[in-house]
């Protein structure tokens, strides 16, 4: 259990972190291609980048194996994929890229909201004191860059709710690696995006506009959606994205250095309060005696978490590996989060 703790704070910081920077560039990039068109391109730089990637893998692109994960897919492409980022880019035009980087802590609240009242993820009050905290972080941290007006942050915060529902969408996607499922968020929502763009607008970018958008599509939206979905798979899409929100603060930070403004006291406080409440949050247990049914899926597992009994003799335990498997039917008492083994119940 420690180790897909270890594991998942890894990827959410390292999405986090390739996520946050794409805020400043998309609002330079922003004077170049207008929001649609700006969507599209990244979107179908994600979908280049994890292509690549699952060909080095010698991975097809595959879809999920039944309705239900193929039905989640979808959700996750037109919410994550479409809405959310046209939102955020509308709201990136009327407004400085701080502000807006800085709004998109509202996404934790998103998500922990949606995974507490429509999929029943336990929090409990130390998850919830937690979650306030990020919440308040992000305010104070708001309030002290100026708020980027009504409008914007109406858009940006539609974006984000957009975004809770692509969490827990892609944190319960079974059947594919991370991977796979970036590819095809990418390639329909970009080419959905650039096709509505094209129809809507004339396209007049010049090409190392259109490589520069391709370029961080691939790596803050491809290998970042890549990452956060692996490390939703082993947290939890609420532990995922509370990682994930130090995002807003990296990109704050970087646009405040692009502009050279100053580094306010209450940006500190707010940058403080966040990585406190984060660890509160991921460092609630919650344990008591479950059972998991019989279950054949795919994703990235070890065999030293008490979940993967089947044997591999050649690979030891530790060796983090992928491909079909099947679980046993098994009744256990442990901490647990979340996860992809952990989708159970509490009344």
């Amino acid at each position: 259990m420690r180790g897909s703790r270890g594991r998942g704070l890894v990827l959410a910081f390292a999405s986090a972190a390739l996520f946050g920077a794409s805020t400043p560039a998309c609002k330079w990039m922003l004077g170049a291609l207008p929001p649609l068109q700006l969507a599209g391109l990244l979107y179908l730089g994600a979908a280049l980048g994890t292509g690549a990637w699952l060909l080095r893998e010698r991975r097809a692109p595959a879809l999920p194996p039944d309705r239900s994960n193929r039905g989640r897919l979808v959700g996750a492409v037109a919410l994550g994929g479409v809405a959310g980022p046209l939102l955020l880019l509308e709201g990136l035009q009327i407004a400085p890229a701080a502000s807006v980087a800085l709004l998109l802590n509202l996404e934790i609240a998103a998500t922990a909201a949606l995974g507490a009242w429509l999929f029943r993820e336990p929090l409990g009050a130390r998850g919830w004191l937690a979650v306030a905290g990020i919440g308040g972080a992000g305010a104070l941290v708001s309030g002290s860059a100026g708020w980027p007006g009504v409008p914007a942050a109406a858009l940006v915060a539609a974006a984000c709710a957009c975004w809770g529902f692509d969490n827990q969408l892609t944190a319960r996607i079974d059947g594919i690696v991370p991977a796979q499922a970036a590819f095809w968020k990418g390639a329909v929502a970009g080419s959905a995006n650039l096709a509505i763009g094209l129809a809507t607008s004339p396209f007049a970018a010049t090409a190392p506009s259109v490589a520069a958008a391709l370029g961080v599509g691939a790596l803050s939206y491809g290998a970042s959606v890549a990452l956060y979905i692996a490390a939703a798979q082993q947290l939890g899409a609420t532990r995922a994205q509370a990682v994930f929100a130090s995002a807003p603060f990296l990109g704050a930070a970087l646009s405040l250095a692009a502009l050279r403004e100053p580094l306010r006291p209450a940006q500190l406080a707010g940058a403080a309060l966040l990585a406190l409440s984060v660890a509160m949050l991921l460092r609630a247990r919650h344990v008591h005696p479950h059972r998991h049914g019989a279950l054949e899926h795919v994703h990235a597992h070890r065999h030293d978490d008490g979940h993967h009994l089947h044997e591999h003799p050649d690979a030891a335990p530790a060796t983090l590996h992928s491909h079909w498997h099947r679980h046993e039917p098994l009744s256990h008492a442990h901490p647990h989060l979340p996860d992809l083994h952990h989708r159970h119940r509490h009344r």
